[in-house]
């Protein structure tokens, strides 16, 4: 299937996702908005794949949000009207917003590889991801407050749990670029790259490893560090108990065992399909 802002391929259980509009900085348009939980949302659903991995064409990740949509008919929809405005707008703000959760909900680990500027939606999009490459010249820009607005599509409420609240209130407030070489410092990005072909070949390299575990295994933990970010550690301890008590598959640790012990690649199940929204 074709789309509008992205390329995807599958490949040896990994599926690849290219933003595709590098003459327009790969700018979010309408389409953007529905196609990224298409893809993400039915690969997920067929367990077509083990990982993800996110990155993007042209010298740029992101410009964010494309101004067309603010002069859409689905922007401007029920805004004219005064008794109409806020509740339209809080729709699209939360239509918006699951698009972006989408990555966050999906059972498989996603990795985004960011290069240039990844400015304004970019940073919901890659903080909803699992993990964050980049490239030297990459710059993370919340950029919503130099158009005038509060930004509110995800990247304040994950954010702040990926890098100290000073620093994320200094870039809310201010609007200034941080560096790749910023961003991993304080953790937000796991490993900067010198370029964008070395990034791919690492990132790529660490999706194939993904890979080669458990998917049931994957999908667990996942689930454990999302809910434990979220939640007391006693909460947390409880779920890990419960899910395990449910979850844990010993057919799996026995191939894993085995094949430690034969020198061999492991050989497991693919989760099954999925059915209905997460």
């Amino acid at each position: 299937m074709s789309y509008q802002c992205f390329d995807v391929a599958i490949a040896d259980q990994i599926a690849h996702l290219k933003l595709s509009r590098p003459g327009e900085l790969n700018s979010m348009t309408l389409d953007f908005w529905r196609e990224l939980p298409e893809i993400v949302e039915g690969i997920d659903a067929d367990s077509a794949a083990r990982v993800i991995v996110l990155s993007s064409t042209g010298r740029h990740f992101t410009a964010g949000m494309d101004l067309s949509v603010f002069g859409s008919d689905a922007f401007r929809s029920g805004q004219d009207d005064e008794a109409t405005r806020g509740p339209a707008v809080y729709d699209l703000v939360r239509h918006l917003q699951r698009t972006m959760s989408c990555l966050e909900q999906c059972r498989v680990p996603v990795l985004a590889a960011v290069q240039g500027a990844c400015v304004g939606g970019g940073v919901d999009l890659t903080t909803a991801c699992d993990m964050r490459y980049a490239t030297e010249d990459a710059y993370f820009v919340i950029q919503e407050i130099n158009i005038g607005m509060t930004a509110d599509v995800g990247t304040f409420p994950r954010l702040a749990k990926l890098a100290p609240e000073g620093l994320v209130r200094e870039l809310a407030y201010t609007g200034r670029k941080m560096s790749a070489r910023r961003a991993a410092e304080i953790g937000l990005v796991n490993e900067v790259y010198p370029d964008h072909p070395t990034m791919l070949a690492a990132v790529m390299e660490t999706a194939r490893e993904i890979a080669e575990k458990a998917p049931a295994a994957i999908y667990g933990t996942k689930r454990m560090i999302n809910y434990a970010r979220d939640h007391s550690t006693d909460d947390a301890l409880d779920y890990i108990g419960v899910w395990n008590a449910a979850m844990l598959q010993p057919g799996a640790m026995g191939e894993a065992f085995a094949a430690q012990r034969e020198k061999r690649a492991p050989e497991f199940a693919d989760l099954p399909p999925r059915r209905g929204r997460p």
